[in-house]
């Protein structure tokens, strides 16, 4: 059951990264793609994380928002 969740899981993040237009936007370009999350996760661990926390999070969730009415 543990695989299965994990696989879900998997290929959510993976849709959040074409939802974000960074697939078509880097050319799918793999590396810079990583790099892109390397750089977020540094910038979480960092003295401003909790800001960054506050303003992507407030970010993704007018995004969901957005996206809920349309639909």
């Amino acid at each position: 059951m543990k695989r299965r969740e994990r696989t879900r899981q998997l290929i959510e993040l993976g849709g959040l990264v074409a939802k974000a237009g960074l697939i078509e936007l880097t050319d799918d370009d793999r590396a810079l793609i990583y790099g892109a999350l390397i750089d977020v996760a540094s910038r979480l661990r960092g003295e401003e994380g909790d800001r960054y926390r506050l303003i992507w999070t407030r970010r993704g969730r007018r995004a969901f928002a957005d996206d809920a009415g349309a639909g």
